[in-house]
């Protein structure tokens, strides 16, 4: 195991995304527990209640320029991630044509947290930053709506949420009362591609890619933390492990969770809705189907430990690689966008950006070349009081900065696969 130095700052962290404590809920699944104790912020107990409480209910890149490229430059000045400024002005309105069901189908899994469980409002009309003002009153998004101005809705492309086992054709109300990137997304993907879509969303709010979404083969390590103002040494879980960190000699707090098993929740409704793949697509015909990508938008509950900010490069660059070995998917593309419920521009929330950036530089990572891109969202911040709601970690659930993500993210996905309509 391998000894990383990180000064937590005591009996509280206070940090760019947030503020916590470790209590008897540390190590229960990141927004479980609570209570007052000893240790650093972010060991399992959310920053505040009602953060902890609207994640747990969970619910860019320019096109390139030249055939084939994009406008990217790397974090460290690598290809692979893609300047701000989405396209939204190239999606066309949907035709109402149906998909060509003889070729295979292209699934695209999307992961993450809260936002990629979709927060963006779609009503009431008036308010600043719900989809409805965007697209109705200030006719912003023209693919979105019909000439009867009702949402319009792509036939060629279906959604379906595996964790709470619905879905259907893709539009804006699909993913309910609020929207997450799947709806750019899909759409983007709807447009370019000649075959059939599913775009499979599985996840869930409040969790951590270095606890509850550690991918499979990550070794437990030890950091030095201080806490109270003594250095001390934690052994942090590796897969499977519990709890989530651990003083060696010490006896180990009991929880029900372990690292890494939301991964395995996430993966498991995702297989279980491919396995009744007639069922989520209806107009499935029995062609075939392929796992073509995997789109990820987290980030902010890492962002708020210090531990798991400084990991979240190596643990991303993991998960992309189980991903594609779980799903037997070895040449599925993987995009991420920038992901910290704020504007991610100081303190972890920078380092956390950094990292989602870093994934995508080729000079860094040569194997990601052609099937990694990252799109840096932070521009799409929108403030509270042209939003809908004083909800940072949700973005202030403005639908501009989901729509506009998704979009981006699509747009970095159409470039990996090499195509574009």
């Amino acid at each position: 195991m391998k000894l990383a130095a990180l000064a937590l700052g005591g009996f509280f962290v206070f940090t760019a995304c947030a503020a916590g404590g470790d209590g008897p809920g540390a190590g229960l699944p990141s927004g479980t527990g609570g209570g007052t104790g000893s240790g650093a912020a972010g060991a399992g107990v959310p920053r505040d209640a009602a953060a902890a409480a609207a994640e747990a209910g969970g619910g860019a890149g320019s096109r390139g320029s030249g055939a084939g490229g994009s406008n990217s430059a790397g974090a460290s000045g690598g290809a692979g991630v893609s300047a701000p400024g989405g396209p939204a002005s190239e999606i066309k309105r949907p035709d109402d044509s149906p998909a060509d069901q003889t070729k295979k189908v292209k699934v695209f899994i999307l992961m993450g947290q809260s936002n990629m469980v979709g927060m963006g409002d779609i009503e009431p009309a008036g308010k600043p930053g719900t989809l409805t003002t965007l697209a109705k009153t200030e006719k912003r998004y023209p693919f979105l709506l019909d000439d009867a101005g009702q949402w319009t809705k792509r036939k060629d492309v279906y959604y379906y949420d595996a964790r709470v086992k619905k879905g259907g054709p893709l539009t804006a109300t699909s993913n309910g009362a609020a929207i997450g990137p799947e709806l750019g997304f899909g759409f983007v993907m709807g447009q370019v591609l000649d075959e059939p879509v599913l775009v499979l969303k599985s996840c869930i709010g409040n969790r951590a890619l270095g606890w509850d979404l550690l991918p499979p083969g990550s070794e437990p390590f030890q950091a030095e933390v201080t806490d109270r103002g003594a250095k001390i040494t934690r052994t942090y879980a590796g897969y499977k492990d519990t709890p989530e960190w651990w003083v060696e000699g010490q006896p180990k707090r009991v929880v029900n969770w372990y690292a890494g098993k939301q991964y395995d929740d996430d993966m498991t409704n995702a297989k279980a809705a491919l396995a009744d793949f007639a069922k989520i697509y209806p107009d499935y015909k029995g062609q075939g189907y392929e796992i073509a990508g995997f789109v990820w938008f987290q980030g902010f509950r890492d962002s708020s430990e210090p531990v798991y900010a400084s990991r979240y490069e190596k643990n991303l660059e993991r998960l992309i690689m189980t991903l594609r070995k779980d799903y037997a998917a070895p040449n599925a593309k993987f995009v991420v966008a920038t992901g910290c419920g704020n504007p991610g521009r100081e303190g972890l929330g920078l380092q956390v950006a950094e990292a989602q950036l870093a994934i995508a530089d080729t000079k860094k990572y040569p194997a990601h070349a052609g099937n990694v891109k990252a799109v840096d969202s932070r521009d799409l911040w929108r403030e509270a009081n042209v939003s809908p709601a004083n909800q940072g970690y949700h973005y202030n659930r403005n639908a501009e900065t989901f729509l506009e993500t998704g979009i981006r993210l699509g747009w970095a996905m159409a470039d990996l696969l090499g195509t574009s309509k």
